[in-house]
């Protein structure tokens, strides 16, 4: 069976119609079996769980020293959760190699590493990620306000967004945060105009579209041409924007942003890219008179979600070779050095994160081939994690609370909602004893799970728990039904 090429996937098809793996035989007949991936215990790949998870003696699963048993049993599921050190220690790995590999001692311009906050915001997580060093990148309202009110200082936090609104340009002048990021010509009149009126000026960056292509899928692979994001270096776009910010009354160029993908494993394509901005960088000056102080390349750096993806590219395994790129670009082109940042987000929230399950109904269903798939449904389902039905994106899951047995069988795990696409795991070895009112985890979900989550069928969202040294407490709280029904005027009017 051909495995749906995804935002996570870097493997091939299996194109095998005889096999026998550990005992389980398909015949030949059957073209759609391929071995099913197992989800490897913390101690085979500590990249794939947060830091502090392990299996206990007694076989239940722990994270951040609460073992998952218990936090079902007193916060109930779905639930996610999430070990603080893990993210805290991911955020100062990151700020700290940037400032380190950037650092004007080694005749750099300084680096910074600025959080992504779209891949999962509360206010804890942004005060931690600051007091780790980093900055915050917001894109829309909701997450500027939180970020400000959390008490982050505004010279640390970025605007993006393609289509922003006045509102959220007039919040962030207002604010005096340190960089809005423009996204088209429009936007360039739109946030002179607000300055104006704010009697400001507004610092800004100009996000462009290099041509490089990176990341698994197709809709969130960020700087090839036919996308919404982003100005167009190669037809010109990009240095008509510029020329319009140097001209603008209102506002201040700093520098220029790339980015270029998501999921990303490697370092080639962000050298590439950075090559290719830095030339841009060099053209700003001869065409337009125009020095470019910062060049932020975005983020996108991948992250391991199964045993089967390769193992994350190590935060200094970016950070050096791109200041060696950017010496040698600046050297070519006879540039000053910019101060260079990036904007990691699912390579710190996502693996400091799993979500909790319990199993509800199991069936078998016979498949055309006379193969036998095993239905596992738990009580959460694409509300809580749309990345399968949205991009393809792969999970494992492991048994909770107790140890698992050798014997497996072909399995998927569901969801509960009206939908037959509701699928968290396509394809995984299952437990064969696997019963109702079993513990499901799912690691590596801190990054767009949360923040993607919905309410449909008027599912409620699950709260985020933070674990730490053997204390839980909710760092958000889960919706109740309450909640929803608030909303609906019908039922509130009096």
């Amino acid at each position: 069976m051909n495995r749906p090429e995804s935002e996570d996937s870097q493997l091939g098809t299996d194109t095998r119609d005889n096999a026998t793996v550990d005992g389980h035989a398909e015949s030949a007949e059957s073209t759609a079996f391929f071995d099913p991936p197992r989800c490897p215990e913390p101690a085979e790949r500590p990249d794939v769980w947060p830091w502090s998870a392990k299996r206990r003696d007694d076989g239940t699963l722990e994270i951040g020293g609460v073992a998952l048993t218990d936090i079902a049993l007193t916060h109930g599921t779905p639930v996610f959760v999430l070990d603080t050190e893990d993210l805290a220690g991911r955020a100062r790995v990151w700020a700290s190699v940037m400032n380190e590999e950037f650092w004007d001692g080694y005749g750099m311009a300084g680096g910074d590493a600025y959080y992504a906050g779209k891949a999962f915001l509360s206010a804890e997580v942004a005060r931690e990620v600051v007091a780790q060093g980093m900055g915050i990148d917001t894109a829309s309202l909701g997450e500027l306000t939180l970020a400000l009110r959390a008490g982050v200082e505004p010279s640390l936090i970025g605007l993006h967004g393609n289509n922003k609104s006045d509102e959220e340009i007039r919040l962030a002048l207002e604010a005096k945060i340190h960089r809005v990021f423009i996204d088209s010509m429009d936007e360039v009149e739109q946030v002179e105009r607000i300055a104006s009126e704010c009697g400001c000026i507004a610092p800004v960056m100009v996000r462009v579209k290099c041509g490089i292509h990176a990341g698994g899928n197709e809709y969130i692979a960020t700087a090839h041409e036919d996308q919404k994001f982003g100005v167009s270096i190669a037809d010109g776009q990009a240095m008509d924007v510029i020329r319009r910010v140097r001209d603008s009354e209102h506002l201040n160029f700093l520098g220029v942003h790339s980015h270029i993908g998501s999921q990303i494993h490697g370092a080639a394509a962000f050298l590439e890219a950075a090559r290719i901005v830095m030339k841009f960088v060099a053209s700003i000056r001869d065409d337009l008179g125009v020095a470019t102080g910062a060049v932020d390349l975005g983020g996108g750096v991948g992250i391991a979600y199964t045993g089967e993806d390769p193992r994350p590219l190590r935060p200094i395994d970016l950070a050096r070779p791109l200041a060696h790129v950017i010496r040698q670009e600046c050297q070519q082109w006879g540039l000053p050095i910019p101060h260079v940042s990036v904007e990691p987000g699912r390579s710190i929230a996502g693996p400091a994160m799993v979500t909790l399950y319990r199993v509800g109904v199991i069936k078998d269903v016979t498949l055309p081939d006379g193969g036998v798939r095993r239905y596992v449904a738990v009580d959460g389902g694409m509300s809580d994690n749309i990345r399968p039905a949205l991009y393809g994106a792969r999970y494992v899951a492991a048994l909770a609370n107790r140890r698992p047995t050798d014997d497996w069988v072909r399995g998927r795990i569901v969801g509960k909602h009206c939908e037959s696409g509701d699928i968290i795991i396509d394809e995984l070895r299952v437990p064969a004893d696997l019963r109702s009112g079993d513990l499901l985890a799912v690691p590596a979900t801190g990054a767009y799970g949360y923040s993607m989550a919905s309410n449909y069928n008027m599912l409620t969202k699950p709260g985020v728990l933070a674990v730490s040294g053997g204390d839980a407490h909710w760092m958000i709280r889960p919706q109740t039904i309450d909640d929803l029904i608030a909303y609906d005027q019908g039922l509130t009017e009096k």
